[in-house]
């Protein structure tokens, strides 16, 4: 067994797709096909049912899937500190990211590691299943590091350091009947038309939460699954209102941000494996993060 075949076993176990996987990995499918194929052969079983419209792992592929990341991790982990001895950081960081990032310029954080690394591979993931995906695929090694917004659990395996916390606001256009107000209720916001975001997401799981503890139920009209910039847009053409938190509301100075008199707080908490789990180079973008996060 090799570790090529390992890689492209797991390419394949998270894209769940041979095409797919091929990109992940920069090789042509065929060879993919093939090294799954020879891994099966030498150990006996069948990873992979290929029967239905979706690859899925069979029971034998799940459980080899938890010892091959740890293979992959170990291994980078020991390339990594290598070349760490010769003043260079290698290898490659699966990050999870957000459609908002608050008062953090990540980007730049992102651009200044890349510059300082060049021969790190950054591999970004926003995923729209929320946080619930970035902390299983953390806990099973398909992602090395994830910032997260209302994690809806904690999970003892993970670190879950919180970045920043922010309050949130109303946001309606000028002609808005409550344009005026100071403060404004959850309760007296019941029936607008709001923008929101679907199901699972960290900002939809922030408000529907917060609408349950003021003892009302109330969903978003307008399902949007896009950042701020196209929800803003929206709002200003007068379609409705919605919720933003203190950055972002910065970004939109023609509406009204209007406080609320409950305390709804967004918060974001960097995800990643324990400590002396992390190789050199994600250990170096969550350093970078971190200091990013306390205006460093």
């Amino acid at each position: 067994m090799e570790l090529r075949q390992v890689e492209h076993f797991v390419a394949v176990a998270v894209e769940r797709s041979f095409t797919r996987a091929a990109r992940r990995v920069h090789v042509v499918q065929s060879a993919v096909s093939t090294s799954i194929a020879k891994l099966e052969r030498e150990l006996g079983v069948q990873l992979f049912d290929r029967s239905r419209q979706q690859i899925e792992l069979t029971l034998a592929g799940e459980r080899f899937l938890t010892q091959a990341h740890e293979l992959l991790r170990v291994a980078g982990s020991a390339a990594e500190s290598v070349a760490s001895t010769r003043g260079q950081l290698m290898g490659s960081v699966d990050f999870g990211s957000l459609i908002s990032y608050g008062p953090m310029n990540v980007a730049r954080v992102l651009g200044e590691f890349h510059r300082a690394h060049p021969f790190v591979r950054l591999r970004l993931q926003l995923n729209q299943s929320g946080a619930s995906s970035y902390l299983s695929a953390l806990i099973e090694g398909s992602l090395d590091l994830a910032l997260v917004s209302v994690p809806n659990r904690f999970p003892p395996q993970l670190e879950m350091r919180l970045m920043f916390e922010e309050p949130m606001f109303f946001v309606c256009c000028d002609d808005h009947p409550r344009a005026s107000d100071k403060v404004v209720s959850l309760v007296d916001l019941a029936d607008e038309d709001l923008f929101g975001f679907p199901p699972d997401w960290g900002f939809r799981c922030l408000m529907d939460n917060a609408f349950l503890e003021a003892g009302i139920q109330s969903q978003p009209v307008h399902v949007i699954p896009a950042g701020f910039s196209v929800i803003g847009e929206l709002v200003r053409q007068g379609l409705g209102t919605t919720f933003m938190p203190a950055s972002e509301c910065r970004e939109f100075d023609d509406l009204r941000a209007i406080a609320l008199s409950q305390n709804v707080t967004w918060q974001v908490y960097m995800a990643s494996q324990s400590t002396d789990r992390l190789t050199p180079a994600t250990a170096a973008l969550a350093d970078m993060l971190i200091q990013a996060a306390s205006g460093g």
